[in-house]
């Protein structure tokens, strides 16, 4: 068992093989460790966040260690729950699965239904899930090109895994069928089919789908339109975390200290949900009196009222109805704050009204015509105004502090030193899953085996076979198989979040963390 840092309220604990991975995950919902706020398991590894107040220390990697199983322990089965799932044999790369198995077609279809899968754990994206099996001979090599798109249904063989696409992404498994079967639906409890634990066995034939139920929501209450908008619109709040075991990262304010300060402004509750905007230009049409707080980027705003012209002040700020609010692109950082007294009439999917863009979880995104509706919810005080410190610019040179790890140990010394040294430029193609990074000189690895699926942190800045960075933010997917030289320190993700495509990034080795002394872990 290894313990690998990964920031100050999470670790990584790296073990020999998925059977050991999977008995520890068993140990340790058996025996809860005080302060263990979620663990994702993993092909090798479980991760392991603590809730505030928490450390991710030495004390923490005891207690794990503590729990650990004997050698050889055979993994207790609780009440099993076996899921059939027809499949229409059709993919594209069946012929050349049968050709690593040593097999005919018909023999490798025999063996995919014979097999029983038992469902280790999720990630990548909500509902898929990554089943295992005791045939050695699914063990196969991912595509050497992964497809830029693979249809939903798929379902698909890599590293002795088996996975069903839940919606149209990329990846590089190899295909073999496909079925009807939906593997996430919110109008099912819980919404993935398949969950750690959870067996399914595979049938040829076509599945017999029923419609999911239409959800109705109520008549809005209208407050505001939005007019025009550069990019879509999104609801934010503080996300939704402990989602993991059905492979749903948290999502949530890329800048969730400005989301608390525009609800503060308006007297609401500092989680409550608010407008996250990109750049601009943004035009809203209020259809009733409100009162409105911008945050964040923001830093040229106008109401434009009866033909005038009004700057907007610091703090809360009222419209009446048929007023309009012009929101131009910030001078400085990426992403302003909208929140409205009383909240925003928005249905809370998974107990949060965040849209996570990669997982499509949440609200859809918001265009052009989009009516919000304002909701009833309890308001304070208005906060006073506060001063919002300095934002990011185009140019500019930003120093971001991490910790080294998990897998630093991936890279050489002298790759290291060069992550730490070199100017990454932040890309036009960076989002909310992640700021994309480009260095003169990309970064390299002696050891170009392919890491066992594991999971990853917000901040993670992983590197893939290009050799240029991926900052993870708040919508990253809930794994990854690239390894993750560094993490951002929590403190820095605010920043993070609102730093536009044209600056550059350099990275720091963060004084004040002391990563975990393996030496120091006594159960």
């Amino acid at each position: 068992m290894r313990f690998l840092p990964v920031g100050p309220r999470t670790l990584l604990v790296e073990l020999a093989d998925l059977n050991e991975t999977l008995a520890l995950f068993d140990a340790l919902l058996a025996d809860p460790i005080e302060g263990v706020a979620e663990i994702i398991p993993a092909a090798r590894t479980l991760m392991v966040r603590t809730a505030p107040g928490f450390a991710a220390d030495a004390a923490l990697a005891g207690a794990i260690l503590a729990r650990k199983p004997a050698p050889g322990t055979e993994r207790e089965e609780g009440p099993i729950e076996t899921v059939e799932i027809p499949v229409t044999y059709d993919g594209e790369d069946l012929q050349d699965v049968a050709g690593f198995m040593g097999l005919s077609v018909a023999e490798v279809i025999a063996a995919h239904q014979e097999t029983t899968w038992q469902v280790a754990f999720c990630g990548f994206a909500p509902g898929f899930a990554y089943m295992t099996c005791d045939d050695p001979r699914f063990d196969m090599p991912r595509r050497p090109a992964p497809r830029t798109r693979i249809p939903a249904g798929s379902v698909a063989l890599a590293a002795r895994f088996c996975g069903i696409y839940p919606q149209d992404t990329p990846g590089g498994w190899q295909l073999i069928g496909t079925t009807k079967v939906p593997m996430w639906d919110l109008s099912r409890d819980p919404p993935a089919l398949l969950r750690p634990g959870v067996r399914a066995r595979f049938v040829e034939g076509a599945a017999e789908v029923h419609p999911s139920a239409a959800i109705t929501e109520p008549p809005k209450t209208a407050a505001l339109t939005i007019l025009s908008t550069a990019f879509p619109v999104v609801f934010q709040d503080e996300g939704r975390p402990g989602q993991g075991g059905q492979g749903v990262s948290a999502s949530g304010a890329l800048d969730m200290g400005a989301l608390h300060l525009a609800n503060r402004q308006v007297g609401n509750p500092a989680d409550a949900p608010a407008l996250e905007l990109t750049l601009g230009p943004v035009r809203l049409r209020a259809d009733r009196s409100v009162t409105l707080a911008l945050t964040g980027a923001a830093d040229r705003a106008e109401i434009i009222a009866g033909g005038a012209k009004l700057p907007v002040p610091q703090g809360a700020f009222a419209l009446d109805k048929g007023d309009e609010l012009l929101i131009h692109p910030p001078s400085r950082g990426m992403r302003s704050y909208l929140a409205l007294r009383g909240g925003y009439d928005v249905a809370p999917v998974l107990g949060s009204a965040s849209t996570d863009t990669l997982a499509f979880v949440g609200p859809d995104a918001l265009k052009e015509g989009a009516v919000l509706g304002q909701a009833d919810g309890k308001t304070f005080a208005a906060a006073m105004p506060e001063d919002q410190a300095d934002l990011p610019q185009a140019g500019e040179v930003i120093e971001l502090p991490v910790t080294l790890g998990p897998r630093a140990d991936w890279f050489t010394p002298a790759m290291i030193r060069h992550f730490l040294t070199q100017e990454w430029l932040v890309t036009p193609q960076s989002s909310r899953v992640g700021i994309r990074l480009e260095g003169a000189q990309p970064m390299t690895r002696e050891d170009a085996n392919e890491l066992p699926s594991e999971g990853t942190e917000t901040g993670a800045i992983q590197l893939p076979h290009s050799g240029q960075p991926v900052l993870f933010l708040a919508d990253h997917p809930l794994t990854g198989g690239y390894p993750v030289i560094a993490t951002l320190m929590p403190k820095a993700l605010d920043l993070a979040g609102q730093i536009p495509p044209g600056a550059r990034i350099r990275f720091t080795a963060d004084q004040d963390f002391a990563p975990i002394d393996p030496s120091e872990a006594q159960p």
